[in-house]
């Protein structure tokens, strides 16, 4: 086997190549870190209420008295939530686009 690269002679030259002073800085991804702490925040509430024998009785109680009226609200404040992290992630992109070109 060899160890040469198999790569035409044009792309060894540019892989190497330094990028140019120009180049903006990687974004950071803010919807990521956004979604992705709101899913650790739900994830390690769901287990912690369900992790003790008195809050997982207490969660069946709860989820036994629910009603229609209750549950559609439950509903509408979930979509209301998503509505909310949704925007917060869109003037989060926004400011970050106004930063780069302002520079």
């Amino acid at each position: 086997m060899s160890t040469e690269s198999t790569l035409p002679v044009e792309q060894l030259d540019t892989a190497d190549a330094a990028p140019a002073a120009s180049a903006p800085p990687p974004r950071t991804r803010w919807a990521a870190i956004v979604w992705g702490l709101c899913f650790a925040a739900i994830a390690w509430f769901g287990i912690w209420m369900l992790s003790g024998a008195d809050r997982r009785d207490c969660v069946t109680d709860w989820f036994a008295t629910l009603n229609p009226g209750t549950i559609t609200a439950f509903v509408l404040l979930a979509v209301g939530a998503l509505v909310l992290i949704t925007g917060l992630v869109g003037l989060l992109r926004r400011a970050q686009r106004a930063l780069v070109q302002r520079d």
